[in-house]
């Protein structure tokens, strides 16, 4: 479907990414597209008006936020009803990861008119590609809990997997969550920590949750910004089981949830849970 401007077609909304930290990093076709808008919805209007201002452009400006997004959905298909190009950005980087929009896009797909990516700078990807660890498979899962029992929860939900983890992190709790994941996932297990990415103090740490926890507990500076997580999956233990407790660990996880089944074949095999669980898990994808 094309997404070029013509009054006889309906309207687009634009899904577009905005700098991390960085302005200069603003794609060329993303300031075309801001440029050519009739309206641009944005986190915060003000804080997107300094961007604007930047680029030299001008767009109407609305606000759309997560106490506001449902009642938004009304007012932007009337929009692209008349035809209109609409935009949507967040405060930095690729809207919708860890910010509002998803029911926005959802809804106009529903209706049927065009959203177009524009896409540009994540701090998910940047941190990936310089984090040293493993990036052949990943799970994002957004701000980890702001209590330490659900956090703990959900780290030990993912101490087993073998696929990188990332979390973003504020500065109020980088500290508790280090020490939350020294306790569930060990003081040993790999991590990068990225701070500030593309700014003038960005800092990029890789190397064991607990050493680092230390190097930041010791330098107030570090604690300050906002952070990107990436953790290291579980390390696979070079061990193998037969066919035979392959095939029992499938017949009892028919009967019974994963981790009690893990939890009885392991016990009756000797074969480590964590790698009984694995198995189990890349049977079921």
């Amino acid at each position: 479907m094309s997404t070029e401007k013509d009054s006889s077609k309906k309207g687009v909304f634009f899904v577009i990414a905005t700098p991390i930290g960085n302005l200069a990093d603003i794609t060329v076709r993303a300031k075309e597209v801001i440029a050519d808008l009739d309206c641009l919805y944005a986190e915060d209007t003000r804080h997107t008006a300094q961007l604007c201002r930047h680029l030299g452009v001008s767009p109407a400006l609305h606000s759309l936020h997560e106490h506001n997004e449902e009642g938004r959905i009304s007012e932007i298909l009337a929009r692209l009803v008349d035809g209109q190009r609409v935009g949507l950005v967040s405060d930095a980087g690729t809207p919708l990861i860890s910010d509002p929009g998803y029911r926005i896009v959802a809804a106009c797909h529903r209706a049927g008119y065009a959203v177009s990516p524009v896409p540009g700078a994540s701090a998910v990807l940047a941190c990936l590609s310089v984090c040293g660890l493993p990036t052949d498979k990943f799970t994002f899962r957004g701000f980890l809990p702001a209590k330490s029992v659900a956090r703990c929860h959900i780290l030990k939900d993912v101490s087993s997997s073998p696929v990188t983890q990332v979390f973003f992190e504020s500065k109020h709790r980088v500290l508790d969550t280090l020490a939350d994941m020294c306790a569930v996932l060990g003081a040993d297990r790999k991590i990068c920590i990225a701070r500030e990415l593309t700014k003038t103090f960005e800092t990029v740490l890789l190397g064991e949750v607990g050493d680092l926890l230390s190097r930041l507990e010791a330098n107030p500076q570090w604690q300050k910004g906002e952070f990107v997580l990436v953790v290291a999956g579980a390390q696979e233990t070079e061990m193998s089981f037969s066919v035979e407790i392959q095939s029992l660990l499938l017949s009892v996880a028919d009967e019974l949830a994963p981790r009690k089944a893990v939890a009885i074949v392991a016990k009756h095999s000797g074969v480590d849970k964590k790698i009984l669980y694995n198995w189990l898990v890349e049977q079921s994808r």
